[in-house]
């Protein structure tokens, strides 16, 4: 590796780690005078065009993410044929090195996950590989998720790596697992069995395969949390199963919505938890469903509730304008309401249909 990238711009300092999959670097921007981090792709997974064209394009997209606790992508290249991503660089451990916390400690770091997942998620981003050693601690515990531009491009071919696997699946979803359509649930899903292991000391499942796991998601129990760990209030413990329910659609409906569980079970202040979670208004994005919309949807099927009465009062009248001798139309339930915008346009449509026929 040239100790110098993207024609001098970013000169390389020291080595910060390795892994399966890449190469993180220390490097000083000499254009912007200022320290950030390299994740260059390691020379296996750099001969795969298909593979380092899916990682460079998922590098731009997270390099569109703007939220305090996400890691920020400035910059994405090419150096000696290897893909490289140029980061902000986060000074602080990972929380696979903080090891188990306390509950007091551990509910307001997840608050932060749950805040730039759901950014994330509503920029139409999955991250597919949240883990312990992708989420960065500051040492003022700011808590930042690193590896969007790497997890979707790394997730084929991680699945057919055993040395790599075994650390990462243990966070998978079982979909996911199950090489099933990855949606934000998974992101869900680990980010439960992240805070699972901070608190009991162990992830969900012990296993030794990939097929072991695979068993074990399909059939399996998990150990409730004050199992092992009796200091846990029982809401938070709650919470973190609900996040860990087989079937996605068990799960907490959102990123955002985990949150909420979390903030309401635990003791401390909720407003200084959102406080260290987000710089940001975080409700208006990510708590409700897009402004105006849930408001219109409402608004419509009322309007429409009030068309088929009157249609049905009118075809309730004799030929002489009076009131035919008939019993009364069944009433007309209002449409049901969703959990987010896009349910409740499906529950809307659903009683268009069934009521105008």
């Amino acid at each position: 590796m040239n100790e110098r990238l993207a024609e001098g711009r970013y000169r390389i300092e020291r080595t910060l780690g390795h892994g399966g999959m890449a190469v993180v670097y220390l490097a000083h921007d000499e254009e912007l005078r200022r320290l950030v981090a390299i994740k260059v792709l390691a020379e296996h997974l750099a001969g795969d065009s298909a593979f380092r064209e899916r990682f460079l394009q998922e590098s731009r997209l997270a390099s569109r993410l703007s939220h305090p606790n996400v890691v920020q992508v400035y910059d994405a290249g090419e150096a000696d044929g290897r893909p490289y991503i140029v980061m902000e660089y986060v000074e602080g451990d990972t929380l696979a090195q903080r090891g188990k916390l306390s509950y007091e400690h551990a509910v307001p770091l997840a608050l932060q996950a749950c805040a730039g997942l759901q950014h994330a998620h509503v920029a139409g981003l999955v991250h597919r590989d949240v883990k312990p050693a992708n989420l960065l601690v500051r040492e003022d515990d700011v808590l930042k998720i690193a590896d969007f531009g790497i997890a979707r491009a790394a997730e084929l071919t991680r699945l057919t790596q055993h040395g790599t696997v075994l650390g990462t699946a243990a966070y998978l979803a079982p979909e996911q697992a199950a090489g099933e359509v990855v949606t934000t649930a998974a992101d869900v899903y680990s980010l439960g069995a992240v805070l699972y292991e901070v608190l009991t000391g162990r992830p969900p499942y012990a296993f030794d395969s990939l097929a072991e796991l695979a068993a074990m998601q399909t059939s399996g129990a998990i150990t409730p949390v004050r199992d092992l760990e009796p200091s846990v209030p029982e809401p938070i413990e709650a919470a973190i199963m609900h996040a860990l329910a087989r079937d996605p659609l068990f799960r907490p409906a959102s990123a955002a919505a985990f949150g909420h569980e979390l903030a309401a079970a635990t003791e401390l202040p909720t407003e200084a938890l959102f406080a260290t979670a987000v710089t940001e208004p975080l409700q208006a994005r990510t708590y409700q469903t897009i402004p105006g919309w849930s408001a219109w949807l409402w608004i419509t099927s009322a309007a429409a509730l009030g068309v088929v009465a009157i249609v049905l009062g009118l075809l309730s009248l004799g030929s002489d304008g009076k009131p035919d001798a008939k019993p009364a139309p069944a009433r007309i339930e209002a449409p049901v309401r969703g959990a987010t915008s896009a349910d409740e346009a499906r529950n809307l449509s659903a009683w268009l249909r069934k009521h105008s026929r």
